[in-house]
């Protein structure tokens, strides 16, 4: 009698299946270089304008003209996109999550005004471990997920790698109080970069389109920036000027990149291996970057070190835990969380 092939028990993945995941595994770590590539450009624009906050603006606006060239001639997006204010007006969903940008709108600053300080290495590896923490942090709190993640030994252990690997980077620039002030920028944006994708999310939802959402994302940075710009030309402190070099307006088209791309590769890896392979591009991508290019910044021994310790921790920190909160059951949403009730999963964010 024939065996048919519904019964046989594979081992191991197949061949074929086992290559295509380490095509698109090297896809996501080039994609995760898109990141470093970002801020080496803005890092460029704030030290050609003298400004890092006028570099910031350049980059948010120029994504923001990107993304409305996208989504205004569709009547559908460009609807839900006029749409948005009338629902912070009503507080459809909590208002916090309208302003999500503001987080993307810190980290962008930071890359202005200490990259050319503090190098692309340095930068990339104080922001992931901010994000570390910040996501060990938003997971125990229940903020953005549909369930309280326990923190576990394993999560604990990332969060102090976090901070073990931003001591690293910085540890040649201890005898300079300035240099060494400048990563509390990127190591504070990535604090706040993990509640950020829960607003964008929330709007995405309320609004049916991530595309919207990115939009809207990109205009409250922008907005943000813009009036603390003018408060700062009012007051005498600062002058409006643009680069002539073409490839530094670049900073928020490669942003929407990394964002595109990353949005098609999660279908395929998952967001467990999608997380490990772009943090891997954007720490193997920001050390070949201040490598290679000159004047981005000095690659130390405890530079690599700490981007390896940086990567460490983020890999450990991922490792799920079994326990939700103290009870059994799943925290219930309510309507402070902006996630609609019928949306909760049955599976616990790792």
């Amino acid at each position: 009698m024939p065996q048919t092939t519904d019964n046989v028990v594979h081992t191991r993945p197949p061949t074929a299946k086992t290559v295509a995941v380490g095509i698109f595994v090297l896809f996501t770590v080039l994609a995760g270089m898109l990141g470093p590539m970002q801020s080496a450009v803005n890092g460029r624009l704030g030290t050609e304008l003298g400004d890092g906050h006028l570099a910031a603006i350049v980059s948010f606006g120029s994504g923001l003209v990107l993304m409305l060239v996208i989504i205004l001639p569709r009547p559908s997006t460009r609807q839900a996109f006029l749409s948005l204010p009338g629902h912070l007006r009503r507080g459809t969903i909590p208002w916090p999550n309208f302003f999500a940008g503001l987080c993307g709108a810190v980290i962008v600053l930071s890359e202005g005004i200490s990259v050319g300080a503090l190098g692309v290495a340095t930068f990339q590896t104080a922001l992931i471990s901010g994000m570390v923490i910040s996501g060990v942090v938003c997971d125990r709190l229940g903020i953005g997920v549909p369930f309280k993640q326990a923190l576990s030994i394993f999560r604990i252990i990332g969060a102090v790698l976090a901070v073990v690997a931003t001591v690293l980077v910085v540890s040649p620039n201890f005898e300079t109080p300035h240099t060494l002030a400048l990563v509390i920028l990127p190591f504070a944006g990535g604090l706040l970069a993990g509640w950020q994708p829960a607003g964008n999310s929330n709007i995405g939802r309320l609004s049916g389109s991530m595309l919207v959402s990115i939009t809207w994302n990109f205009l409250i940075g922008f907005v943000a920036l813009t009036i603390a710009f003018l408060g700062r030309v009012a007051a005498g402190n600062a002058s409006f000027a643009l680069p002539d070099i073409w490839w530094m307006y670049l900073g928020g088209p490669l942003g929407l990149a990394s964002i595109a791309l990353m949005a098609l590769l999660v279908r395929r890896l998952g967001l467990l291996l999608l997380a490990l392979a772009s943090t891997a591009g954007q720490l193997v991508g920001s050390i070949l970057i201040d490598s290679i290019i000159p004047g981005m910044g000095t690659v130390h021994v405890v530079t690599v070190l700490g981007a390896l310790v940086a990567l460490s921790a983020s890999g450990i920190a991922m490792i799920p835990s079994n326990r939700v909160r103290e009870e059994e059951t799943p925290r219930q949403i309510g309507p402070h969380d902006g996630i609609a009730p019928e949306s909760q999963s049955d599976e616990v964010r790792s």
